[in-house]
């Protein structure tokens, strides 16, 4: 169904602005700080420290991640972001996104991918989808995006350890 590919292009700026609204998860300072990782990208390069995992059927963008290197650490990374259009939700396009997502750490020498999410109830089905792909909970920080809104933050050994 989906194609998968890693290459970002300037015409995915627009597609992933509508991927990000079409899910009413995400404020929209979320929604632009999502652009302003791939415009990133593709302004630096790898060097940016962004990378991408991006997931078509067709000519439409219906899911991606984007992920990187923790600053100043061996071999840790983060997923920055995993979406799938609601439409393409339940369908296996986000599991395929993640395990293509963790087979690139690893190639790039990651060893952990940690994830942090929020502990507001819209987020419970990204919670539940992180632990059936076999992430850990490993921090809980109350009240750090807002009063009653924890950090939940979950990792995978995906490489050597």
């Amino acid at each position: 169904m989906a194609t998968y590919r890693i290459l970002p292009a300037a015409s995915d700026v627009a597609a992933l602005r509508k991927l990000v609204a079409s899910l009413d998860v995400f404020y929209l300072g979320e929604r632009e700080v999502a652009l302003e990782l791939l415009e990133e990208r593709l302004r630096l390069g790898e060097q940016s420290g962004y990378f991408f995992v991006f997931a078509d059927v067709g000519n439409e963008l219906v899911g991606y991640t984007a992920w990187g290197p923790v600053p100043l650490t061996k071999a840790s990374f983060d997923l920055y972001w995993i979406a799938v259009h609601p439409g393409y939700q339940g369908r296996g396009v986000g599991r395929d996104l993640l395990a293509a997502t963790e087979r690139a750490v690893a190639k790039r020498g990651g060893e952990r991918l940690y994830i942090e999410t929020s502990s507001r109830p819209p987020y419970e089905r990204a919670r539940s989808f992180y632990l059936r792909a076999s992430f850990s909970e490993v921090a809980r920080l109350e009240h750090f995006y807002a009063e009653g809104d924890a950090k939940v933050v979950y990792c995978k050994v995906v490489g050597r350890h």
